[in-house]
């Protein structure tokens, strides 16, 4: 992250924060070790082979004091292979005044839209961490103001989003990269105000019954680039367009069953295209007379967008397959295993998480990845050397 951005957030803040002296003030957090293993060579060159370790730091302040309150959340994490993946950033540093029926926040923050497992269709406001994880599950904060009502009809979220953040990538030696590296030093927009675009959104989300209902609308830069070839074709340029996207997320719950759909249509990148995510998740509570709970789940991925004007994707057309079993023990042990198949070109990856407590402030997790039978024509043929296993422990405070 660069110093400009933070002292644009210190000015972003500076109008915001409360202070006094009987202030409650929280703090905790978790330091980690990581070593990822990758058994085969590297595919391309530059790339290092073997094991890559890290040292991962996330600590957590709250300070609370009547309807004020403050939450102040850095991240840092050292690689040993990749200097791309060395990199710092601000998940939050908000301040939240909340009253009765309505909440504002001003500063930074991650915001979670969506209910299905495989894919986050319709979570547009934060960039993807992409050099932590391919998964898509990790976020660099957003500077936002977040003006939130709660009535008996549901509740109505309206954002600000100024300070757009591009995404990560790997670098020249790192895995989990194309034949051509990302240059994020020369990412271009279309807004002339490039990353001071001021992004608008809006959100109502209720539930009625067994039901969860979810509507959004995003209007800004969006967060997921269409790569380029530079001028030389060296290396890939990441483009930002201004898209206007409306999603649908829904949720129906029924005795063991919960039924799942996301939903967008997007405009601004290429011919206008729909994409969804459809399925369920079943669990068989206390499995065979256990304490443990056994979940089965599926969703079906569909993606119609334009492939050469919009940003690619291996997800037009699959399947996620999955289990999740979670212990129910004193140790929160749980695991996640699943794989998403393309119905079209037979490729799959496979994907296994598992975590588990170790006393009271140690936790152990394990992330396995498999790449396998990509056709050399194929976006996901840029991983095929790149399975890997993660181990991580983390201490937490």
């Amino acid at each position: 992250m660069s110093i400009n951005y933070f002292g644009r957030l210190l000015i972003l803040l500076s109008t915001s924060i409360h202070c006094s002296s009987y202030a409650e003030i929280e703090f905790s957090g978790f330091a980690g070790l990581e070593s990822r293993w990758f058994p085969h060579d590297a595919q391309f060159s530059d790339q290092f082979n073997g094991a890559q370790n890290s040292l991962i730091l996330e600590p957590e302040w709250i300070y609370e004091q009547g309807d004020h309150q403050i939450s102040f959340i850095p991240f840092a994490r050292i690689d040993s292979r990749d200097d791309d993946r060395t990199h710092a950033d601000i998940r939050e540093a908000y301040w939240l005044y909340i009253q009765d029926n309505w909440e504002l926040l001003i500063g930074v923050n991650r915001e979670f839209w969506g209910v299905t497992e495989s894919r986050h269709l319709v979570n547009v406001l934060n960039q993807i961490d992409q050099v932590e994880n391919i998964d898509e599950e990790d976020y660099l904060g957003q500077a936002m103001v977040n003006l939130a009502m709660q009535k008996d009809y549901g509740r109505f979220s309206f954002y600000v989003l100024p300070l757009f953040r591009e995404r990560t990538f790997a670098g020249d030696d790192g895995r989990l990269r194309a034949a051509l590296v990302v240059d994020e030093d020369d990412a271009e927009y279309e807004s002339g105000a490039e990353e001071w675009h001021t992004d608008f959104a809006a959100r109502y989300s209720h539930f009625i019954g067994d039901w969860d209902i979810g509507l959004s609308y995003f209007h800004g830069t969006g967060r997921e680039p269409t790569l380029v070839l530079n001028s030389t074709a060296t290396r890939l340029v990441p483009h930002y367009e201004i898209i206007n996207q409306i999603g649908v997320d829904l949720q129906y719950t029924y005795e063991e069953w919960l039924w799942k759909f996301e939903g967008i249509i997007r405009e601004g990148q290429g011919d206008t295209f729909a994409a969804s995510v459809i399925g369920f998740e079943y669990t068989f509570f206390q499995f065979r007379d256990s304490d443990a709970d056994l979940g089965v789940l599926l969703e079906h991925l569909y993606d119609d967008r334009d492939e050469i004007d919009a940003p690619v994707t291996v997800l037009e057309n699959d399947l996620f397959l999955g289990t999740r079993y979670t212990f129910n023990d004193i140790q929160d042990t749980s695991l996640l295993a699943g794989g998403i198949f393309d119905l079209e070109d037979e490729s799959y990856s496979l994907r296994v998480e598992a975590e588990r407590r170790i006393g009271d402030s140690l936790k152990v997790e394990i992330e396995g990845q498999l790449f396998t039978n990509a056709r050399d024509d194929s976006l996901t043929a840029s991983f095929k050397e790149d399975d890997f296993i993660t181990l991580r422990l983390s201490q937490f405070f």
